[in-house]
């Protein structure tokens, strides 16, 4: 009301000085009917602030009774739900009576469960725990690949739930059925049979293939010899990313080649192929040479090379040493062989003095040792240098091994493994060939030492017989 009053209070003044603003406008003007107008416009603001104040009235009495019709009804819906409150705090003790009792009369029935089952309990338990075992069995098995985990394990899984369950009972079937699972893995694990089944290979690609299972070891494919193992998780059968070395390969190959009753030496792994797949990530022969790395190829080369050369030489010493052998043998001198070019020497030279002589023996022995002797020191000199190339090879293995060690840390050796492998490879790659050439260079060097023996022996046999001759023409003169 106070603020209707304060409204029509504003209006009035506004009005009152709006009128006394025009009045004194126009004073001069039109001053004699001033009061005339003035009169006027208080009637009119009279009746218009009468008309507003019954408006209002008006609104007021309408609210109010609106105001009054909602108060009674929040005064009904209270009561309403005050009567739904006591019948829920009705029904929840009555709920809560029926609670107790109904725990009471399971707490009866399960101590009469309990006294009846008696030492089936144990029984049960026992038969879980057999099913556990065989179902973790039966996911890991090679056989479940061919028969299917779906039929080996529904029985199973359903023995499981019912013994671990205190309503209900595994029944004589299901009990059949894990004594049936437990024959089957038995008799099948002694048998190698062949079936088709979907493989993923090791591109990837998805393919039926026929498989030959060995037992319960090892899955090969039937007439290619790849060996595959078993993803229990996933359950697939997956080829390995590397086969093994070509012996069991092969061995694979000849097995599933293999007619009924036909033995076959076959390598089975006990482990279901894991022993399988960490004997493939083993490095192959060539696989440990590229990790000497450059190093390693140089001195793999030059142990070649002198090998080659050793074997060449070997070859022509036993030529020379079998010519020699047939001069020895033969009156007639030949320029095929050093000794034949020696006793040449002598058959021009009978004349002469037996110092004259002997030192045209030895200029002809050393004309011919040369060719004798020629790559043996090429042999021994990569015999000497092989190992240093391995040493070489384990500094700068151990160089990029600290490298690694700054650049990474200790926490990760694989990070290493690239520098110790280099270091250590190149060492046996230089030992590996310094061993065999030198013990080539010393075949060879025996071969061409027994060769220039011979020469020296015959050329001495020469010098002593033409000074007897000679001795013994004096002596007759």
């Amino acid at each position: 009301m106070k603020k209707i009053l304060l409204s029509l209070s504003l209006i009035l003044a506004g009005a009152w000085a709006g009128l006394a603003h025009a009045q004194d406008k126009a004073a001069q003007e039109q001053k004699p009917a001033a009061e005339d107008v003035k009169a006027a416009d208080l009637d009119a603001l009279l009746k218009l602030v009468e008309q507003g104040a019954l408006t209002e009235n008006k609104m007021h009495r309408q609210r109010e009774a609106e105001f009054r019709a909602r108060r009674d009804q929040q005064r009904r819906l209270l009561q309403q739900a005050r009567a739904e409150r006591d019948r829920e705090a009705a029904r929840a003790t009555q709920l809560e009576r029926q609670i107790q009792q109904n725990e009471e009369k399971l707490r009866q029935l399960n101590a009469t469960f309990r006294d009846r089952l008696g030492e089936l309990k144990e029984m049960f338990g026992v038969v879980q725990q057999v099913a556990g075992d065989m179902r973790g069995q039966i996911d890991g098995s090679l056989i479940t690949v061919e028969v299917g985990k779906d039929v080996r394990a529904k029985g199973i899984e359903e023995l499981i739930q019912r013994a671990s369950s205190s309503t209900s009972l595994p029944s004589i079937e299901l009990m059949k059925s894990l004594w049936a699972e437990m024959m089957r893995e038995m008799v099948k694990s002694a048998e190698v049979t062949k079936f088709d089944h979907t493989v993923i290979t090791a591109g990837g690609e998805k393919k039926t293939v026929p498989l030959v299972r060995v037992g319960n070891f090892n899955l090969v494919s039937d007439g290619k010899g790849v060996y595959y193992k078993y993803d229990s998780e996933n359950d697939k059968v997956v080829e390995l990313p590397k086969q093994p070395a070509p012996r069991f390969t092969a061995s694979a190959k000849r097995l599933a080649e293999a007619k009924p009753g036909e033995t076959v030496a076959f390598g089975i792994d006990p482990t279901r192929g894991q022993l399988l797949s960490m004997l493939v990530q083993a490095p192959s022969l060539r696989e440990r040479i590229d990790q000497g790395g450059v190093i390693g190829y140089v001195t793999i080369v030059i142990g070649i090379f002198g090998v080659l050369i050793a074997i060449y030489k070997m070859i022509a010493l036993a030529i020379v040493n079998a010519k020699v052998r047939a001069q020895m043998k033969s009156e007639t001198p030949k320029p095929s062989n050093p000794l034949g070019r020696v006793l040449m020497v002598y058959a021009d030279n009978q004349n002469v003095d037996v110092e004259t002589l002997e030192l045209k023996l030895d200029e002809a022995i050393l004309r011919e040792t040369p060719s004798l002797e020629r790559g043996l020191t090429i042999i021994k000199l990569i015999s000497a240098v092989a190992p240093l190339l391995g040493l070489l090879g384990t500094v700068t293995g151990m160089i990029a091994t600290f490298q690694a060690i700054t650049l990474f840390g200790t926490g990760d050796p694989k990070l290493m493994a690239n520098g110790i492998s280099q270091a250590l490879v190149t060492t046996v790659i230089g030992l590996v060939v310094a061993i065999p050439t030198l013990l080539l260079h010393a075949f060879v060097s025996g071969m061409a030492k027994r060769v220039i023996h011979v020469l020296e022996e015959q050329s001495a046999g020469i010098v002593a017989l033409h000074a007897e001759k000679e001795h013994s023409g004096a002596s007759a003169a």
